[in-house]
């Protein structure tokens, strides 16, 4: 989970990076990686709905 969320933001090093794609699953990132996008997208939708509310 870890690796996805750093990936959201665009940082990771090097050395960590390959040691992530050396460990991790592709499997595993993928569904990490939607269930944090949904989790975003569900997030800024509540944000806008008090927002504005």
């Amino acid at each position: 989970m870890a690796a996805v969320l750093w990936s959201f933001l665009g940082i990771r090093k090097g050395r960590d990076q390959a040691r992530d794609f050396a460990q991790l699953r592709p499997l595993h990132v993928a569904f990490a990686a939607v269930a944090c996008a949904a989790a975003l997208v569900a997030g800024l939708i509540v944000l806008v709905r008090i927002v504005t509310s």
